[in-house]
Parts: C-alpha cells; structure tokens; sequence
C-alpha cells in the first residue's frame, strides 16, 4: 500500500482543506504534524483564524512548489473569495404583494 502523503502534506489534509480549511487544519495540528513545514506559532494562528487559505497556499508551496495541488488550491481561493460574497439576493415575501 502506497503512503498517503503528497511531498510532505497529508493527501487527506490536501482534499480535505479544499473544502473545510480550518478543520482540515485544526486536525492537523491535533494530529501532531508541527514539523518545519507546517510550524504552529502566533502569526500563523492569527493567519489561519483570518484567512487560511493563503496559510495553506503557503504550506503548499514550502512543501512542493508550484504544483498541481498548489494551483488546485488557488483555484479555490479565487472562487471562494470572487464566487458569491458580493451579491445578495432577496425574494419576496407573499405577505409583501
């Protein structure tokens, strides 16, 4: 059986913090995984509270490179900040006709 992770990231942590970044990461770290790539300390804390993607863009890159997985999480940074936060939509209420 081949190992699981992907050039020093968990592949679960890689799949997983596509979708649930900061439960991927907060697993992670309960996990033990506090090697040099992926070092717990305030600023990364204060940064994984704020914005985890891009402290994942940077776990990613320390560890692999522009790789596929790299721009596979770059591609969800872009949909998940651009998607839908701008636009609220409102229905009407029957009561409101």
């Amino acid at each position: 059986m081949t190992d699981l992770h992907s050039m020093g990231l968990p592949f679960w942590f890689l799949v997983l913090s596509l979708f649930l970044p900061r439960i991927s990461m907060l697993v992670l770290y309960l996990q033990g995984h506090t090697g040099s790539t992926y070092v717990i300390q305030w600023v990364p804390v204060l940064v994984a509270l704020l914005v985890p993607r891009i402290l994942i863009l940077f776990w990613i890159y320390t560890a692999q490179g522009l790789s596929i997985w790299f721009l596979i999480h770059a591609i969800a940074l872009l949909i998940a900040w651009g998607g839908t936060g701008g636009r609220t939509v409102y229905r009407r209420r029957r009561s409101d006709l």
